[in-house]
């Protein structure tokens, strides 16, 4: 609202005037019946329908400035916040999105910063025209009738608790309808996104009743709402109506005594009215504001977790690295008490390839979330050329990363969009160059667009191979100091993957590479292999070291060498190797 104060001031100006307007025409009343009609002063009956034509004008007239000056005021603060609300998401630590639904973030985006309209739009300053229109309008009738007004004030201040009491129990139910309806947009974006697999198992009536299910519970939220705000505005109708009965018994007893002529009493039913119907405006304006603070406590909670970005502000630059990576008795745990790496201790020199194997779960990609800093050890350090990761500015380390990851994401764009989308300045010769390093270039020259081909929704309208090869290009492109391969072929054949192996061979050299890989004969040229099991290193050296050791990594390999070969080279024969436990683990003999 600060912001934007030189348009509120200019508006609320610009109220006063519509309202002090609005006063013209119910004053020339008294006038009209008292002088015109009652001393037959016809020569006052022009000036009389002047000053209300004027009026009525200068009130349209300012009205429709307002709506306009405010109006676009509202949608520019909308939208401020709408970016505000938004950088500061995409900033957030990675572990927040993982315990956030989608849908939820979303709304608070989209849907949260709409009752801002109510604060910096017409909503609050027609409040505020509203109760400056009513002080005056009693002014007056104070002036008129000080005794039924009295009696008018008491009313309208039992209203006022009444309200007050009536919103203090609405807004928690706003508060919560938000929160509702952004759980409802969040399942409702799984099903989307999950279409497939929901078709796949004919689970469409399954996800209509939690859809069902949250939609009943926004729907008994919004009636309690209802019901409120109903019997609220009930209740002002009601006030109104005891107004009336006032005005009747005690203005039309004084205008036989009378005390109160009959244009007097015209008046100041007219100008009762000018109370009235600000006090029933307060209600529903009332609601809206309450609405509004609603979803600006939300956004409230959002903003105020740290970003990195906030984090980064005492950390030390970091504009060149050689890549040089260390971990010290590292542990990790997502859960308190469940550790998921277990003093992890190695070195990655610059330029070298280290691989990760292990069984599923064994913490290989907790590891490199870890390298990119998408999480932070509970305990042990992990330095960057010999400096500590958590002093270095997050932004800038990860500027030097280039990350392949197994389920690759692609917006929504065409296939050159996608590839530079880590080095957005570069032109279409080096995005070729790249694509076909990465053998993208097989398959987008067969399409009629080339590279504009727009790949859908998260790549959806090209194959997993073929999104796999982008995410390839798109790293290759970015240039990094730090490669970061989780399974980046795992969704190829092996043709593919035996061309995409020489493109990452090219693109590991010089720069410090982490690899995650189930097929073992990718990572045979690897300088170091680590071998995990339950989040502890039990195993570390090159291919030729760890079988001659005959331990979990030769395990690892002769029973995968097994399947690859019952599956691939003789299909025919049901090769088992002999096992010397009940373990289904070879022996090196096999």
């Amino acid at each position: 609202m600060w912001s934007h104060r030189y348009r509120l001031a200019i508006g609320l100006a610009l109220m006063l005037i519509s309202r002090l307007a609005g006063l013209v025409l119910p004053a020339t009343s008294k006038f009209l019946i008292d002088d015109v009609i009652g001393h037959n002063r016809i020569e006052l009956l022009g000036v009389l329908a002047i000053a209300a034509a004027v009026a009525s004008t200068v009130q349209g007239v300012t009205q429709f400035a307002v709506s306009q000056i405010l109006g676009v005021a509202a949608q520019r603060a909308i939208t401020e916040m709408r970016k505000i609300v938004q950088s500061h998401i995409t900033r957030l630590p990675v572990g927040y999105f993982d315990s956030t639904k989608t849908g939820v973030l979303i709304s608070r985006v989209m849907t949260d910063p709409e009752g801002i309209r109510n604060l910096v739009g017409t909503g609050l300053v027609q409040l505020i025209g509203g109760l400056v229109t009513a002080v005056i309008a009693l002014g007056v009738l104070f002036w008129l009738h000080w005794r039924l007004t009295s009696l008018t004030i008491v009313v309208l201040v039992t209203f006022g608790g009444a309200m007050a009491y009536a919103f203090s129990r609405l807004r928690p139910l706003f508060r919560d309808r938000g929160k509702i309806q952004a759980d409802v947009a969040g399942r409702l974006g799984e099903t989307l996104a999950g279409i497939r697999v929901v078709k796949a198992y004919t689970a469409e009536r399954r996800e209509d009743y939690v859809f069902a299910k949250e939609a009943h519970r926004l729907f008994r939220n919004i009636a309690k709402a209802v019901t409120g705000v109903s019997a609220a505005s009930a209740f002002g109708t009601l006030i109104v109506g005891g107004i009336g009965v006032l005005m009747i018994v005690v203005g039309g007893r004084s205008v036989v005594d009378g005390t109160m002529s009959l244009g007097d009493f015209f008046a100041y039913i007219l100008f009762t009215g000018l109370v009235a119907s600000p006090v029933i405006q307060i209600a529903s304006i009332s609601t809206q504001i309450s609405e509004a603070f609603a979803g600006l406590d939300r956004i409230r909670e959002i903003r105020q977790i740290a970003t990195e970005g906030e984090e980064d502000e005492s950390k030390r630059s970091l504009p060149v690295i050689s890549g040089d990576i260390k971990f010290d008795d590292v542990w990790f745990e997502y859960e308190a008490g469940v550790p998921v790496l277990k003093g992890v201790s190695f070195d990655a020199r610059s330029g070298t390839t280290t691989a990760l194997v292990g069984s599923s779960g064994s913490g290989k990609s907790t590891l490199i979330g870890l390298v990119a800093a998408f999480n932070r050890p509970k305990s042990g350090t992990i330095t960057v050329d010999g400096l500590d990761l958590t002093t270095l500015r997050i932004r800038d380390y990860r500027s030097h990363l280039g990350i392949v990851l197994q389920d690759n994401f692609l917006f929504d764009g065409t296939i050159a969009d996608n590839i530079k989308f880590g080095a957005p300045t570069a032109m279409m010769h080096q995005i070729k160059e790249v694509a076909a390093v990465a053998h993208c270039d097989e398959f987008i020259e067969r399409f009629p667009d080339g590279y504009d081909t727009i790949v859908g929704e998260r790549g959806v309208k090209l194959s997993g191979g073929q999104r796999q090869r982008v995410a390839i290009a798109r790293a290759i492109l970015a240039d990094p100091r730090i490669l970061i391969l989780d399974e980046a072929t795992s969704s190829l054949d092996s043709e593919s993957e035996a061309q995409i192996q020489d493109g990452l061979y090219s693109l590991r050299r010089g720069r410090t590479t982490f690899v995650i890989a189930h097929r073992l004969s990718t990572i045979r040229s690897a300088d170091q292999i680590i071998v995990l099991e339950a989040g502890e290193i039990v195993e570390r050296g090159s291919h030729d070291q760890l079988m001659a050791r005959d331990g979990r990594y030769r395990e690892l390999h002769d029973r995968q060498y097994a399947v690859e070969y019952n599956r691939f080279i003789n299909p025919g024969e049901d090769f088992t190797p002999d096992l010397p436990s009940t373990e289904a683990v070879p022996t090196r003999s096999a």
